[in-house]
């Protein structure tokens, strides 16, 4: 079974449950794969790779992440809590990250593989271990990494 296909079937179950939250979450999200094929010039019908669901997912999580920080910053802890509930559904979809310490791993061998001696290589390096990890562990976790390992 496909993420998209996993998810319109949770959106079924969402709709006889009742689970407000969790249909507005899959409906948003098959809403954005439908926009993710329109824009890569497929036809809505089409269905799409997982590899893509998964960056469509990903990029759905990094939004809500951003709205429960400036609903925090605002003092909206209302809107806050609604945005980490829909998190919570978005986050289940999504493979388990990698831990600070497996990245660590990574960044060290990649280290040594491209020669990396000092800070001026560092985009370099991020770019290179996230194209490795793509979709396995969190962006600013790998650049902290990477800065603690320069």
């Amino acid at each position: 079974m496909t993420i998209q296909e996993q998810i319109k079937d949770d959106m079924k179950h969402a709709m006889k449950e009742k689970n407000q939250n969790k249909l507005t979450v899959t409906r948003g999200l098959i809403s954005a794969f439908t926009n993710e094929l329109v824009a890569s010039g497929k036809t809505p019908q089409t269905p799409i790779d997982d590899d893509a669901a998964m960056a469509v997912i990903t990029r759905a999580a990094k939004q809500r992440k951003d709205s429960i920080a400036q609903f925090e910053k605002g003092g909206r802890t209302d809107l806050a809590e609604f945005e980490k509930a829909e998190l919570e559904i978005l986050e289940s979809y999504l493979p388990e990250l990698m831990s600070e310490d497996e990245i660590k791993i990574v960044v060290d061998e990649k280290i040594a593989t491209l020669g990396v001696t000092d800070k001026s290589d560092m985009g370099k390096l991020i770019g290179s271990v996230m194209s490795d990890l793509k979709g396995k562990a969190d962006g600013s976790l790998v650049k902290k990494v990477v800065e603690n390992s320069l």
